[in-house]
């Protein structure tokens, strides 16, 4: 049957670990705002264009209200982040929103991010020592990919070293899709909260030189800064999607440099490239989750279509980016590509506020691979690479690696 006749499962199965399913092209091109079934059973509508994924992020219409009544629940249960409750405490719109983006976002500029460069190169140097006395082969996500993000967004944080390894499994139940139960997913969040309302409370008592302490000593509302509820949120948002994608990002990046040696070698030879390369891997990737939802509340047309009041859409940007009408030759990886106006981190007002960063962690990561180990393969066929299932966000569940 084919994909205009039926409702798809969604996230569409699929077992290619770094290459598109086939149903993206079709979708694209006849059929653009497709009916698909959610994890939940709820209906929900999926747009895999370019400019009708751009369209849509841009559009304040298209909210991030998925806890209205009429919302389609995304994951089995209810449960995970994009029902919890907690993510309605960060304004969604508005000037309440950029309010808070403004507040926020000092921290994540590109002038920030090259002044922590230094230290970035110096975690990924330790990383590397510590995989290579392990010796080959290794599991590139487990020894780099997963660390130096989560080690980069605490520091920044102000988390304490010692409490860096518990934040894995907290942010894997947030992001959860169909991996965990409700009631482990409530348990979970119950412990986060109380970890960060902890270090919130530490925080004010004896605030340091970091995010946490900063947004505390700005004051609250009252003062033009956020209240301690918005405080301890946008704590565990940022440790969240402060490590998680671009953990996985990095472990795929290399995968798909390494997948099709020619690439790497082409980066050994002109390291230049790295910049442009990031880019490209952002917006080749093929395994980037589960996309942006979106609650409509109002009819609107997209594409020729249109959706009623209550619908909600999800934006699917990695199937966006693989389009042949905003990319040429969209289904190559080409290291030289620009420009190159992906939409990996969104568009328009709720465009990702960390990109600064992930894009800097990304360039390090290639910048001290190819600089330690250049002679960098993969130590298992492409084939036998597996996807991380049942997540919000895509990844490899491992990137084993030989040198």
């Amino acid at each position: 049957m084919s994909v205009d006749e039926q409702a798809l499962s969604y996230p569409i199965p699929h077992d290619a670990a770094l290459d598109p399913p086939a149903e993206w092209a079709e979708l694209r091109t006849r059929c653009p705002v497709a009916r698909v079934t959610l994890p939940s059973g709820d209906r929900a509508t999926l747009l895999t264009r370019y400019e009708d994924v751009k369209q849509v992020l841009a559009d304040p219409r298209f909210t991030r209200q998925l806890t209205a009544p009429d919302a389609a629940r995304l994951s089995a249960d209810g449960g995970g982040v994009f029902s919890s409750e907690l993510a309605t405490i960060i304004p969604d719109s508005g000037e309440e929103h950029q309010h808070w983006r403004r507040l926020v976002g000092r921290w994540f500029t590109a002038k920030r991010m090259n002044a922590m460069r230094p230290a970035m190169i110096r975690i990924a140097d330790d990383l590397i020592d510590d995989m290579v006395k392990r010796g080959a082969p290794s599991d590139l996500r487990a020894s780099l990919g997963f660390p130096l993000p989560v080690y980069v967004i605490c520091d920044m944080l102000g988390v304490p070293a010692a409490d860096r390894d518990r934040f894995s499994y907290w942010s894997d139940t947030l992001l959860s899709l169909t991996r965990y139960g409700k009631a482990e997913i409530e348990v979970a969040q119950g412990e986060f909260f109380q970890y960060m309302s902890d270090l919130v409370a530490a925080k004010r008592a004896e605030p340091g030189d970091d995010l946490l302490s900063e947004m505390i000593t700005a004051g609250g509302p009252e003062d033009g800064g956020l209240s301690d509820i918005q405080i301890l949120v946008t704590g565990m948002a940022l440790l969240v999607a402060g490590h998680e994608t671009t953990a996985n990002m990095i472990g795929k990046m290399v995968s798909m440099l390494l997948a099709d040696r020619t690439r790497w070698e082409r980066l050994l030879a002109d390291p230049a490239l790295i910049r442009t390369t990031v880019e490209e891997s952002l917006r080749f990737d093929a395994n980037a989750g589960f996309g942006l939802p979106r609650y409509l509340n109002t009819e609107t047309e997209v594409s020729g279509t249109v959706l009623p009041r209550g619908t909600t859409v999800v934006c699917s940007m990695a199937a966006a980016n693989r389009d042949e009408a905003a990319f040429d030759n969209a289904g190559e990886m080409d290291l030289t590509r620009s420009p190159n106006p992906h939409l990996a981190f969104g568009s328009g007002a709720h465009s990702c506020l960390g990109q600064a960063l992930a894009r800097t962690e990304l360039q390090v990561v290639l910048e001290v691979l190819l600089r330690r180990l250049p002679t960098l393969d993969l130590a298992v066929p492409v084939e036998e690479l597996e996807r991380v299932e049942g997540l919000a966000v895509g990844g490899l569940r491992e990137v084993p690696v030989r040198w």
